[in-house]
């Protein structure tokens, strides 16, 4: 496996595109919202179509892998944290829990 030398003013000048690029989205979205002002109805289509949408990311994230079930040990670390997050516990406290639970089953051989 041989690996080719990407250029560094090519990779450079793509990096800052793209950065100038995000940073042009973000700053976007409240210079738009100042002088637009979308129907009430549209407003709450996109708050909880971008709910959504993380939750579908959360779902196949921690349900497949390699296009095939995990196995029950990733689906029961997130609902830890699902439940932990639900019940307002800090965040550095509902991944620890996430992993560990996650962590632990795999140690006793669940997949």
């Amino acid at each position: 496996m041989s690996t080719a030398a990407i250029p560094l003013p090519p990779t450079l000048a793509a990096m800052l595109a793209l950065a100038a690029g995000t940073f042009l989205l973000r700053l976007s979205g409240p210079a738009l919202r100042a002088r637009y002002t979308l129907p009430e109805r549209a407003g709450k289509l996109l708050e909880v179509s971008a709910v959504l949408l993380l939750a579908a990311l959360a779902a196949t994230s921690a349900l497949t892998e390699d296009h095939a079930f995990t196995g029950p040990a990733r689906p029961i670390g997130v609902l830890t944290g699902g439940v932990l997050a639900w019940r307002r516990a800090p965040f550095l406290v509902v991944v620890l829990a996430s992993a560990g639970t996650t962590a632990l089953l795999r140690l006793t051989g669940v997949p």
